[in-house]
């Protein structure tokens, strides 16, 4: 008997402690947009047709022409960044329609925050799209072409203060600490070079790989466009519904946004490191159900460095699979 009453209590405990804890979703940034992204959705769902709509006035540009035929611009940060946003907001409110999706945790990687901002209810869909088209021009015209570089860095369980220190003193920026054994750093390309150089000697197994990007983001070097960028958002913040920032996840602070701060921290994102490790901690210790709405799944990749599981959805079909599993 005693060990029933145990067993009793360890049960109602643990359905109580499942029924506290919240639906997350989460959303992958540049570098996740391909071809044909969110068509889909596009040809099957009114909504999904109203969005991109939606977005291709609100910048006047033909979205659709970008994401889904064979287009040099979807590669550029000026045009990628609207694109990713506006097929990952097409993709989340065709699953809210369909399956009664209701998250209440929000978080993006770096352009995914903005995503975020716009499912969690702060920002109105096509001042959003503009305002990331905006950024991806700021961003992509700071730093002269051939003058910054990124390099992921790999190995297991990855020494943050080494490599915190290293690019310390060499003028470099941690851009994304994406995980335990993913980080990404970036700056000026000889600067940048030169830390591999010296954390390959310092972290055994170490593996480095040169990204394949257009500008350092969210380095030092982009600190010349904050100005122009807060002016930017302060163009908008008549329209944002700052109090329901707190159910956002911050990148540049690594916990969830406050609305005082929500412009101040937007900014500052631009050239500070991407905390993606404090931001899966943070959704881990609140959610038990975290799903992944994107053209790709860099982000579940994360998640399970450390112990997390996540339901990542890129495209119609998968969708349906992870839903109907649930009902």
């Amino acid at each position: 008997m005693h060990n029933y009453l145990k067993k009793s209590r360890k049960d109602k405990l643990l359905r109580v402690y499942k029924n506290n804890m919240k639906k997350s979703v989460i959303f992958p940034g540049q570098g996740a947009q391909r071809p044909t992204m969110g068509k889909d959705y596009y040809d099957e769902f009114q909504i999904a047709r109203e969005i991109y709509d939606k977005a291709s006035e609100a910048i006047q540009e033909d979205i659709k022409k970008i994401c889904f035929e064979e287009d040099d611009r979807l590669n550029l940060t000026e045009y990628t960044q609207p694109c990713i946003l506006t097929t990952e907001i097409a993709m989340l409110e065709v699953i809210k329609k369909e399956f009664g999706f209701n998250p209440e945790i929000y978080a993006g990687h770096s352009l995914g925050e903005y995503t975020a901002l716009t499912a969690a209810g702060v920002m109105p869909f096509e001042s959003a799209v503009k305002i990331v088209k905006k950024r991806g021009s700021l961003m992509q015209s700071a730093v002269p072409e051939g003058k910054g570089t990124m390099a992921a860095l790999i190995a297991d369980n990855i020494p943050i203060d080494i490599v915190k220190n290293s690019c310390d003193s060499n003028s470099i920026t941690m851009a994304n600490i994406n995980s335990k054994s993913q980080i990404v750093i970036s700056g000026g390309v000889e600067e940048t070079k030169k830390t591999c150089e010296e954390l390959e000697k310092k972290i055994e197994g170490l593996g480095v790989i040169y990204l394949n990007v257009s500008a350092p983001f969210h380095s030092s070097l982009m600190r010349g466009i904050e100005d122009e960028f807060k002016s930017v958002l302060n163009g908008f913040e008549e329209v944002f519904n700052k109090e329901n920032s707190v159910h956002v996840l911050s990148n540049f602070t690594g916990t969830y946004h406050l609305p005082d701060t929500l412009i101040e921290n937007l900014v500052r994102q631009i050239s500070g490191s991407v905390k993606w490790l404090d931001n899966m901690s943070e959704i881990m210790n609140a959610s038990n159900e975290i799903y992944e709405i994107g053209p790709n799944k860099p982000l579940g990749k994360f998640f399970k460095t450390v112990g997390g599981e996540v339901s990542s959805i890129i495209n119609l079909r998968g969708a349906r699979s992870t839903f109907e599993k649930k009902e």
